[in-house]
């Protein structure tokens, strides 16, 4: 039994995984944010970055299901097609995603420095291997984490504080392009594979976006 006397033993402290950082939605990013990044990577030859980022945009898929992706996912015969199907992990359900004539290039040209490339000769890109290998082999994928740390530095390129952007940023650039464009959320909820539509209004923040732009629209 514990003497009253003595002190009550203090629960050893663990420091919060997010200490330091901010948490929540992060932001999508601008058309103008897209394109600079595409140049500076294009400048700097990254053909792979290219293709990654490019393809991540274009998908709008989550950074688990763009790091695992299979080169027959988008490039079944060996160049890249305009529409692919994935299962998502997080959900188990197939989703459809369109390509862009950019994008196909990219990954065309990505694929091709692959097979050329002689010291990576044993990446080839083939059919059953991950599009993206990591550092240990071409029967690895890149991991997420890798996945990160590369948008965190294509988010600096530019600029930007890559604090306050993610991997979620480049899911949501071209959904909540498509919305505000077209109005069309039953679409974007295709888009992004979601089971439920109030789930892409969360995910979207429409209702706090739409609220104020109609409250910009009022002069009192």
């Amino acid at each position: 039994m514990r003497d009253p006397e003595d002190p009550i033993p203090q629960a050893s402290r663990r420091e919060p995984w997010n200490k330091g950082k901010l948490t929540g939605a992060k932001p999508p990013l601008r058309p103008k944010h897209v394109w600079s990044i595409r140049s500076n990577l294009q400048i700097e030859g990254r053909t792979r970055d290219l293709a990654m980022f490019n393809l991540a945009i274009d998908s709008k898929l989550r950074g688990c299901d763009v790091v695992c992706l299979k080169v027959e996912d988008v490039a079944p015969h060996g160049h890249a097609v305009d529409r692919a199907t994935v299962r998502q992990k997080k959900t188990a359900q197939p989703v459809r995603f369109e390509m862009t004539e950019q994008t196909r290039e990219a990954i065309d040209d990505y694929i091709r420095a692959a097979k050329g490339h002689a010291d990576i000769i044993r990446r080839a890109k083939k059919p059953g291997q991950h599009l993206f290998a990591g550092r240990r082999g071409c029967d690895r994928a890149i991991t997420t984490r890798q996945y990160a740390r590369l948008v965190g530095k294509w988010i600096a390129s530019i600029g930007l504080d890559p604090s306050l952007f993610g991997t979620h940023s480049l899911r949501r650039t071209k959904a909540t392009l498509i919305y505000r464009r077209t109005g069309n959320l039953r679409a974007v909820q295709l888009l992004l594979g979601h089971k439920k539509i109030e789930s892409t209004v969360r995910y979207l923040g429409i209702e706090v976006d739409d609220a104020l732009a109609i409250a910009e629209q009022i002069d009192v």
